[in-house]
């Protein structure tokens, strides 16, 4: 967990922006699981079940905390989806808290749109010149769309009442991106792996979601509260 003291009156620029990179440092090496997949052997001790017990990310004091009772009677096409869901939001988040602190960090000095996008990072995207908004939307969508051809069933080979059905063989979130060859092949390892990408997730949709509404009630960027 990353923490980041108050930033007093008697600290210089220098010191601000060194605190700064060393932040965004630490939160990309504590979520550079995300962008591991999720095992991809069937022989994994992860790929064996898909049930509430072997499930990946229960740690203690918590253990399997599902408050709600979601996992009760799920079953395992039903837990897939859930844990998929989890897992993209969460990296989703840590993509995001990465882009508060940077959007806001740069605003004023940046090469992108004559550097005149500033203000919270909440305000940012609807300060973007037209037609930019939609380019931004087009990347999602083809990135989206990819990730559904290979863990989706085709709707046309699904039962009707079976929607958004994954594939047999698909593991949650083992979209095969792995560019830096960060997956473990020892099953235990990857597990480990598995739940760290988990945790940094989970925490990072706690802060994405603890900035939006900061920044919604006051007005305020996140980083000009650190400096306040």
């Amino acid at each position: 967990i990353i923490s980041i003291t108050k930033i007093d009156q008697y600290q210089t620029p220098y010191t601000i922006t060194t605190m700064m990179k060393l932040a965004i440092a630490s939160l990309l090496a504590g979520s550079a699981a995300a962008f591991a997949p999720s095992p991809m052997a069937k022989t994994s001790s992860a790929m064996n079940a898909f049930t509430a017990a072997d499930l990946p990310g229960a740690l203690a004091p918590m253990g399997f905390f599902d408050p709600l009772g979601f996992a009760d009677g799920a079953d395992e096409k039903t837990l897939k989806k859930y844990r998929e869901a989890e897992v993209t939001h969460g990296r989703v988040a840590m993509l995001a808290v990465i882009g508060f602190f940077v959007g806001e960090a740069v605003e004023g000095s940046s090469f992108l749109f004559d550097a005149q996008i500033y203000g919270p990072a909440i305000t940012h995207f609807t300060q973007v010149p037209d037609g930019w908004d939609a380019l931004i939307i087009t990347f999602i969508g083809a990135a989206e769309a990819q990730r559904a051809q290979i863990g989706w069933v085709d709707p046309a080979d699904a039962s009707y009442d079976q929607p958004g059905l994954l594939r047999d063989d698909y593991y949650p979130g083992d979209i095969g991106f792995d560019p830096l060859g960060l997956r473990p092949e020892d099953p235990e390892e990857l597990n480990m792996m598995i739940t760290k990408e988990l945790q940094n997730g989970r925490l990072a949709m706690l802060a994405a979601a603890g900035f939006l509404a900061q920044e919604a009630v006051d007005g305020k960027g996140i980083l000009e509260h650190f400096s306040s």
